[in-house]
C-alpha cells in the first residue's frame, strides 16, 4: 500500500476546499479505504471540523502537539495522528504553523531543499494509507509549494463564478511554471471539480461552458458539488451521517460520487 497524496485547491479563497477535503476523506473511508487528512493551514479549520466529528461519539479531546511542534522537534509525524473514525485519521494544526516558512528559510539554503522538505517528512506515512489529503490555505506561497510538491495529484476546486475561473487559470499556470518546470515536481492535475452556486443557475452553466472550453471537457469532473446548508452546519456540529436524515444522505451521496470519480480517474491514469 502506497498512498496517493492529494490536495484540493484554487488560488481564490471561499470555494469550499476544506469542506470538500473533509467530506471526500470521510466518504473514501466509507468506501473501505484508509485515509489520512493533514491540516496544512494555521487557521486549523479542518482540525476543528474533524475533532467535532470525532466528539459526536467520543469524549472531547485536546491536542497536545500539532504539526509545527513536530517539525520544530524533528519528530515523526506519526506521533501526531488522531483517529477520527476507523480508517480515518487526522494530523492536526494550530496557529503556530504561521512560522513554518521562517523555519524553512532558516534551516535550508536552497529553494529546492525548502520546497521538497515536506515530501520527505511524510515519506514514512505513505505506506500506511491509501489516500493522504492535504488541506491548504488559498495562497501561492512557499508554504503551499511544499504541500503541492508532496502531492501526486491536485484537484482544482472551481466555484462557478468569474473570479474563481480566473483563479483556476492562474493557479494551473503557476503549478506548471513553478512546481513542474522549475522544481521538476511529478504532481499532476486530476481534474477540475465544479462547486455550483445553485442548480440550474445561468451563471453556473456559463462558467462551466467557459471552463470546458479553457481546460477541456474531459478534465471537468462529471460529479459536481452544490452548495448545501447542511455542509455549513457541519462546521458547527461536525460531520453527521444519520441514514434517517435526508439532508445527511443528500450530502454524502454527492461526495460518494466525487470520491468514486477520483478513484476512477486515478485508475484510468495508471493504465
Amino acid at each position: 500500500m502506497t498512498a496517493t497524496t492529494l490536495s484540493f485547491s484554487n488560488f481564490k479563497g471561499g470555494v469550499g476546499k476544506t469542506s470538500t477535503t473533509a467530506l471526500v476523506a470521510y466518504n473514501l473511508q466509507k468506501l473501505g479505504h484508509k485515509v489520512l487528512i493533514i491540516d496544512f493551514d494555521a487557521q486549523a479549520n479542518i482540525t476543528s471540523l474533524m475533532l467535532k466529528t470525532k466528539s459526536v461519539n467520543d469524549e472531547i479531546i485536546t491536542i497536545d502537539k500539532a504539526l509545527m511542534k513536530a517539525i520544530n522537534e524533528d519528530s515523526p509525524l506519526e506521533e501526531l495522528v488522531i483517529q477520527i473514525k476507523e480508517n480515518l485519521d487526522l494530523i492536526p494544526n494550530a496557529v503556530d504553523f504561521s512560522m513554518y516558512p521562517r523555519y524553512l528559510e532558516r534551516n535550508f539554503d536552497s529553494e529546492i531543499d525548502r520546497v521538497s522538505y515536506f515530501k520527505n517528512k511524510i515519506g514514512g506515512l505513505r505506506d500506511k494509507y491509501d489516500y493522504i489529503l492535504i488541506d491548504v490555505p488559498p495562497t501561492l506561497s512557499l508554504l503551499n509549494d511544499t504541500a503541492f510538491f508532496a502531492c501526486d495529484q491536485i484537484i482544482v476546486v472551481l466555484q462557478t463564478q468569474e473570479r474563481s475561473l480566473s483563479g483556476a487559470e492562474v493557479f494551473i499556470r503557476y503549478l506548471q511554471e513553478t512546481l513542474i518546470d522549475e522544481f521538476h515536481s511529478n504532481v499532476d492535475i486530476l481534474g477540475i471539480l465544479p462547486v455550483l452556486s445553485k442548480k440550474g443557475a445561468r451563471v453556473d452553466a456559463e462558467i462551466l461552458k467557459a471552463a470546458s472550453e479553457e481546460f477541456g471537457v474531459e478534465n471537468i469532473f462529471e460529479n459536481k458539488i452544490s452548495l448545501m446548508e447542511r455542509i455549513k452546519r457541519f462546521d458547527m456540529t461536525g460531520i453527521s451521517d444519520d441514514p434517517k436524515d435526508q439532508h445527511d444522505n443528500r450530502v454524502h451521496a454527492v461526495f460518494e460520487g466525487v470520491s468514486k470519480e477520483i478513484i476512477a480517474r486515478l485508475e484510468e491514469g495508471s493504465e
